[in-house]
């Protein structure tokens, strides 16, 4: 099953790198957010509330699909492969995020009004009063943070659920983008019922996070990237996206500052137009190493 596993990562990497992303009307994430958004509201028992939420839907969703997949594999392996490949492409993002980023920054040799717009793609911070520097700023921390989050967790997951199954490594995926779509819908200071999914987040990404520095150590062809960035990390208030976006800063040389939250590599210079384009290289490298040592290992696990 190992090898049906391997077979779904490479078709979910090529179809990331030919489509992109389904269209929003059909796409499963997409479906999952209009599912959750009535779930945001004011609650009797807010923390209690959260907490059924936080559990109860991304094991209802992991299940659901898990429970499709090993249907499928009663009948066709070929066919559940296709399927668990489905599944990990709508469960994962590399293109489209590096895109937008691409987008942003074509946008502020134009229109920095109509970039700091177009950022919103990217970062949920307010993006009114940025500068061009704090724009590119805030697409490189995105695109850093978004490669553990959009890519290595929910392959991480489906890799490690591939060693028991495919049904389980296709419901892994499905819960963990399950939990990080709560967390980026609910887990706010200000929402008392989204604190349960903001916390299992942080759980859930804690290793992601920390693999995708590595990652992009490699891609950078600099072990030492991650060391450098472990001084700034913990001026991030998130337990893990300050590894991801450390490793891009100290990969790069440059200051990526959230203004009035956090700097990072505070003694190096702003983000300039070509630093954009070396990030965007550099996560694309990361994601790449990324999807080919999954598909290696299952293969490999498969042939043994």
């Amino acid at each position: 099953m190992s090898l049906a596993a391997a077979g779904a990562v490479v078709l979910a990497a090529l179809l990331d790198r030919l489509v992109g992303e389904p269209p929003n009307r059909v796409h499963p994430v997409a479906l999952l957010g209009r599912a959750i958004a009535p779930l945001d509201r004011a609650w009797n028992s807010p923390a209690e509330m959260g907490l059924s939420i936080a559990i109860v839907l991304p094991v209802l969703v992991g299940a659901g699909v898990g429970a499709v997949v090993a249907v499928v594999v009663s009948l066709s392996v070929p066919a559940a492969t296709v399927v668990a490949g489905l599944v990990l492409f709508s469960a994962t993002s590399l293109r489209m995020l590096l895109a937008e980023a691409r987008a942003v920054e074509r946008l502020l040799g134009e229109d920095i009004d109509a970039a700091r717009d177009r950022l919103r793609s990217l970062a949920g911070r307010d993006s009114s009063d940025l500068d061009a520097s704090e724009i590119r700023s805030a697409a490189i921390e995105s695109i850093a943070e978004n490669l553990a989050d959009g890519l290595v967790a929910p392959l991480l997951a489906f890799a490690l659920g591939a060693l028991v199954s495919l049904p389980v490594a296709a419901g892994a995926a499905a819960f963990v983008k399950t939990v990080n779509t709560l967390d980026s819908m609910l887990g706010y200071p200000d929402k008392r019922h989204g604190t349960a999914s903001a916390c299992l987040d942080d759980i859930v990404m804690w290793v992601p996070a920390r693999l995708s520095a590595l990652a992009l150590a490699v891609a950078a062809v600099d072990p030492e990237t991650p060391w450098r960035a472990r001084g700034w990390v913990d001026r991030v208030p998130s337990p893990n996206s300050g590894w991801p976006m450390g490793t891009v800063a100290s990969a790069l040389a440059v200051r990526l500052e959230k203004p009035g939250v956090y700097v990072l590599n505070d003694v190096a210079r702003t983000p300039e137009s070509a630093d954009v384009d070396r990030a965007i290289r550099l996560v694309s490298r990361a994601g790449w190493l990324v999807w080919g040592l999954a598909a290696f290992l299952l293969a490999y696990a498969g042939w043994l």
